[in-house]
Parts: structure tokens; sequence; C-alpha cells
């Protein structure tokens, strides 16, 4: 038995507008320089790409990606300052979650429970 722990992130009407998938899809644009190619990865299609990260930056009130026209020649996008820095932060954020819900589930539930509960 594990704990698993998904972060979302909401807006002051309390719609979620950051989770797991937008976190990927930044950091394949990141990697890949490509909205395109970073959502080929995702098995997403680019319109909808566009979309989720419309809403990211509509959220943030920020803009996290520029994107640039051209093709495979002069096109491309990058994360912005402000993306690479959120990017970063959500990563850490997400990995101090994760570390107090694993030692909170190995307190809660750990080898004892487990062996207790079996006895009764």
């Amino acid at each position: 038995m594990s704990v698993d722990v998904h972060v979302m992130l909401s807006d002051a009407d309390d719609r979620s507008f950051v989770g797991i998938g937008i976190v990927w899809l930044l950091d394949g644009i990141e990697r890949h320089r490509s909205i395109s190619q970073a959502a080929n990865d995702m098995k997403l299609s680019y319109p909808k790409a566009l979309r989720i990260i419309r809403n990211l930056e509509k959220g943030l009130g920020l803009q996290v990606v520029i994107r640039r026209r051209g093709g495979n020649e002069r096109g491309g996008a990058e994360l912005t300052p402000v993306g690479r820095e959120f990017l970063k932060r959500f990563f850490r954020m997400q990995k101090k979650i994760r570390n107090f819900a694993v030692s909170a589930f190995e307190k809660e539930f750990g080898g004892s429970f487990l062996l207790n509960s079996r006895s009764k």
C-alpha cells in the first residue's frame, strides 16, 4: 500500500487551472522548444495545448510561454523567465508535499497498522 498525491492550483473562484498535465506540458516545451512537440509527446492536439497554456496564463495573470511563428525553421516556443521559475517552484512544492504525505502515511498506516488489522 502507498500514498499518491496530486497537486492542483485554483484561482480565487476555486477553479483549478494548474495540475500535473500543464506542468508536464511546460516541461516538454522547455525541453523541445516547441509547443507542438511537447503536445505530441503527451498525445494532445496543438489547439488543446494552446488552450491549456492560455488558461494557465489567464489564471496567473502572467505570460509563461513565448510563441514564435515560422514553422520548423524559425518558429518555436520557450518558457519566459516567469514560466521557468513557476515550473521550478511547482516541482519543489510538489516534492515537499509528496515527502510530507509519504511521512504521514508511514506514521498512520505503517507496518504495525497492517499487522494489527490482519490479526483482528
